[in-house]
């Protein structure tokens, strides 16, 4: 009889670390002998045993207790990690669900938790309450309302208008796109602070650089108008002729007056998300359309959208005004731009604009970092871009980083990033939000994900 309910035992234990999704609001998770990366502070705390309930960390330290049924997950080896946040996503912009469930749930199993959305669509707000409720899976969503750009802002009166509706709609914010006169930017950003709506992304070039600082942005996404700021003679060029973010004049920007545009934008306490991989994946020379396609991570895309993906990049390259050396040497400007920001104390979030060209959903999260890194910060002052950072600007505390009473999402990893950031892509576990994904549950949902 004895071995007998020694046998059942050990059957109920297997049974409940065999699920696949825990939910720390129905029972306690521990992830026991952890290496903690905090990232609040540059450490690693050893043999950590954290404890997440109803959504946030309950208690932490080497000595601790914890309920007798709760769900132990035995981290000896791993390291424990604020979940990462993308700045610059996408979340499909259409009339349908499914789709974006698809979205984030990629994001999900790489270990983002928080993503903010910068090109809204109405059932974006109901996406983003479903989230909140439980009655869908996915990272916290900060979503902005349909852009504001050339093309959706013809007269001042249709941007004024624009504003009042997101905020009436409750959108968390406004999205810049490019094009915007400067009569209609004037009078969208006039109606912005009156309405208390933020807003951020891309600079405008007739607008520039200068006043979109002293409009206090919240966010310069994509470095859109700092390397354009810093070309000789900017006044005697057409918008095509500097291309997107500067592409094809960048490569002649007087890097002597940069120090300059980045006090103004730390005084405006602006935050800048660079998306370098938009820069490495689509407009640079060194990968080829065919390398791209043959990206492990592709799989995940359909072929109409990795169709898109490369017609877009082909386009780039048949460019006149594309010259391959000239790019490349823009490029490596734009890498010292992000070295200097993070040098001179402008704050850096994580952002890769995913799923964009040949950009997918959490896995270019990684060559973000790594893009970072490649730029001079270290893997520690990377990894705050996506966590620590990401709490500051969202004036949460609790937000990107491990403690206690912190919000519980967490990545669980194989090896520790801040010695090798591409760490960040041995995922062993997820917690979204208090709810625990298994490494069993993400491999199974990347493999139902695949086209």
């Amino acid at each position: 009889m004895k071995h007998l309910l020694t046998l059942l035992a050990l059957l109920v234990a297997w049974g409940l670390n065999a699920q696949k999704i825990v939910d720390s609001r129905q029972r306690e998770i521990v992830i026991k002998n952890v290496s903690v990366l905090p990232m609040n502070t540059e450490t690693v705390l050893s043999n950590q045993t954290v404890v997440v309930k109803n959504g946030e960390i309950s208690a932490m330290g080497t000595k601790v207790v914890y309920a007798k049924d709760a769900l132990v997950i035995d981290a000896k080896g791993k390291f424990l990690l604020p979940g990462l946040a993308e700045m610059h996503a996408h979340v499909p912009p259409v009339d349908d669900i499914e789709p974006m469930k698809e979205v984030l749930l990629l994001f999900a199993a790489n270990g983002v938790t928080t993503i903010r959305g910068m090109l809204g669509h109405p059932l974006h707000l109901e996406l983003r309450k479903k989230i909140q409720t439980g009655d869908i899976l996915g990272p916290r969503l900060y979503t902005s309302g349909p852009s504001f750009s050339g093309a959706s802002v013809k007269t001042p009166e249709e941007g004024i208008e624009r504003v009042r509706s997101q905020k009436r709609a409750g959108y968390d914010f406004m999205k810049m796109h490019p094009g915007l006169s400067k009569s209609n930017f004037e009078a969208v950003i006039k109606a912005a602070n009156e309405e208390g709506m933020t807003y951020g992304g891309h600079v405008s070039f007739n607008v520039g650089l200068w006043r979109s600082i002293e409009a206090n942005y919240a966010t310069i996404d994509h470095l859109d108008g700092i390397v354009q700021s810093l070309i000789p003679r900017l006044d005697t060029l057409s918008e095509d002729e500097v291309g997107l973010f500067g592409m094809f004049a960048g490569h002649r920007a007087d890097l002597s007056q940069l120090n300059k545009a980045l006090q103004a934008i730390r005084e405006h306490h602006i935050w800048i998300v660079p998306t370098q991989t938009l820069a490495e994946h689509w407009q640079s020379p060194k990968r080829s359309v065919d390398d791209m396609l043959a990206a492990p991570e592709m799989k995940y895309m359909s072929k109409a959208q990795l169709a898109s993906w490369a017609t877009a990049k082909q386009n780039t390259f048949k460019s006149p005004q594309y010259k391959p050396e000239s790019v490349l040497k823009y490029n490596e400007i734009r890498k010292k731009v992000i070295y200097e920001c993070q040098k001179q104390g402008v704050g850096l979030l994580l952002g890769s604009d995913a799923p964009q060209v040949f950009s997918v959903p959490g896995f270019s999260l990684k060559h973000e970092l790594t893009y970072l890194v490649e730029a001079g910060l270290t893997p520690y002052e990377a990894l705050r871009t996506g966590t620590y950072n990401v709490g500051q600007f969202f004036k949460n505390d609790n937000l990107g980083v491990i403690k206690k009473g912190a919000v519980a999402d967490l990545v669980l990893l194989n090896a520790n990033p801040m010695k090798d950031i591409s760490a960040v892509g041995e995922v062993e576990g997820v917690m979204l939000n208090g709810k625990w994904l298994s490494k069993e549950e993400i491999k199974n949902t990347l493999k139902k994900l695949e086209k």
